[in-house]
């Protein structure tokens, strides 16, 4: 079983190993194979790498994100051209169907509303826009088009699970109400953690995804 020191060891490594990091300016705390990532980082692009590299680690249980974006110089943009890159950016998007997706910044803050059919969709939009020079932060409040009938949609997530190699899937209990879908049980990664819930969110007629799952200790 790991400890939280071989986690922050491994954790540390993974952020050095990653080029798409700097290391310089983040702090790395683990507590019961819980993560905190603190400090600063030059752009949202790379604040977002910082956390996918750290999720990759095994043993780590969750991740908590107390990163700053301080623009490095030079990278600092209006809100009107941040705007209209983001704008360009969805609409030469092939996944981001046309003029479904609106875009607001304020104060480098970008918020992404709308509605469009898929998950991939939405998660799309948030893709093309988080590289963007000037973005610190978006929070995507798209929608997604509710038609599912819950028999149904609960009987292809437990054979997605199957598909995708979820090692635990008998034991993810999945309930679904209106096109929100609630997964329970415990997993054995934070990888298997994060298949499950992508898996999900992936499925057609999904609106959003409750998240009660828990990641046994390594």
């Amino acid at each position: 079983m790991k400890t939280d020191m071989d986690i922050k060891a491994d954790v540390t490594g993974e952020l050095m190993w990653d080029p798409a990091v700097n290391q310089a300016n983040i702090g790395i705390g683990v507590k019961d194979g819980i993560v905190t990532l603190s400090g600063t980082v030059d752009t949202y692009m790379q604040k977002h790498a910082v956390e996918r590299a750290a999720r990759r680690v095994g043993g780590v249980r969750g991740i908590a994100v107390d990163l700053e974006v301080r623009l490095a110089p030079g990278h600092s943009r209006s809100d009107a051209e941040i705007a209209q890159a983001a704008v360009h950016a969805l609409r030469w998007h092939s996944l981001v169907p046309q003029d479904a997706v609106k875009v607001e910044v304020e104060d480098g803050w970008m918020t992404l509303s709308g509605e469009v059919d898929w998950a991939y969709q939405s998660s799309s939009a948030e893709h093309a826009v988080r590289p963007i020079i000037g973005v610190k932060g978006v929070q995507n409040d798209i929608r997604l088009r509710q038609r599912v009938n819950a028999t149904e949609l609960r009987q292809q997530l437990g054979a997605a699970f199957s598909r995708h190699a979820v090692r635990e899937a008998r034991d993810i209990g999945i309930e679904v109400d209106s096109g929100v879908v609630t997964l329970r049980g415990t997993v054995d990664s934070l990888a298997e953690h994060d298949a499950a819930v992508g898996t999900a969110r992936a499925a057609r007629g999904v609106t959003s995804v409750v998240d009660r799952l828990h990641v046994a200790p390594a």
